[in-house]
């Protein structure tokens, strides 16, 4: 379970977020491009939009399921 406390400071603030925990793998990005996408280092992903709709939701939901690292919450703020 992401951790809200270890967010990435790159995330903007909202409900969802990547914990430090991220392995870069990547599964968000293509999971849902319009909410997720990797750090100018590549080391790590971060939420760089809010969900707008159902269909970014899902997306978002889809990806935090989707996580081998458990990286992404829904939880934050």
């Amino acid at each position: 379970m992401a951790d809200r406390n270890a967010k990435h400071p790159t995330n903007i603030p909202g409900k969802y977020f990547v914990d430090t925990s991220c392995s870069a793998c990547q599964v968000c990005v293509s999971v849902a491009p319009d909410n997720f996408k990797m750090s100018d280092s590549e080391d790590h992903a971060f939420v760089f939009k809010q969900p707008e709709g159902a269909a970014e939701v899902d997306a978002c939901e889809d990806a935090l399921k989707g996580c081998p690292e458990e990286a992404i919450g829904s939880d934050g703020a």
